[in-house]
């Protein structure tokens, strides 16, 4: 069995979170990094809400993908092992 397909949709998917991590940079360098103390949120400016919540998206996109990322990759590891354990055509030791 060849693992080719599912090894490059795991690398699809790596260069999603990677791509991900960029454009999360790119969003969160328009973030204004003040603390707004008020008594609503009045003070806060409604572009500073947008981008947190563009933020907030972006990182449960990110977080779920990751997670998907490593137990994908944790997977085909362990089916690459075990199909080459079984496999008559590997020799061990000597």
């Amino acid at each position: 069995m060849t693992y080719t397909p599912f090894a490059v949709l795991w690398v699809l998917l790596a260069v999603i979170v990677l791509v991900l991590i960029g454009y999360r940079k790119l969003v969160s360098n328009k973030e204004d990094e003040t603390l707004h103390l008020g008594s609503g949120t009045e003070a806060i400016p409604a572009q500073q809400v947008e981008i947190a919540h563009k933020l907030d998206a972006i990182d449960k996109w990110g977080k779920l993908l990751t997670v998907v990322v490593v137990i994908y990759g944790l997977l085909l590891l362990a089916a690459y092992t075990y199909q080459t354990w079984l496999s008559p055509n590997t020799r061990i030791g000597l």
